[in-house]
């Protein structure tokens, strides 16, 4: 298996789903919310998550919030976070892993 991975499979939602839920899924994560989710894809620049309770919403850690040194989960690992902020114009919620929290932050 590549490295990398796009989220593919039936429990990534559609993207039509994801547009016509997006309201709902600000008001349901709004900024600093807590999350808990699957990582489901994994590219250079971060990794894609589904998130618990919220069927239709899909999440990206980026790996500019993430310290030096630091890996990226795998597939498949269960992470928890907080909401950075929401990116409407590919219906993205922004996340920080804790596992990328450091001292100072």
């Amino acid at each position: 298996m590549d490295e990398y991975a796009w989220p593919i499979g039936p429990e990534v939602p559609a993207a039509a789903s994801v547009r016509e839920s997006w309201e709902a899924t600000v008001a349901a994560l709004p900024v600093e919310a807590r999350i808990t989710g699957e990582v489901i894809g994994r590219q250079p620049f971060g990794v894609f998550i589904r998130i618990d309770g919220v069927p239709n919403a899909i999440a990206l850690a980026e790996i500019t919030a993430m310290p030096r040194g630091m890996d990226l989960p795998a597939l498949g690992a269960l992470v928890s976070g907080e909401v950075l902020w929401h990116a409407a114009h590919n219906h993205q919620v922004k996340l920080r892993l804790d596992e990328w929290r450091t001292n100072d932050q």
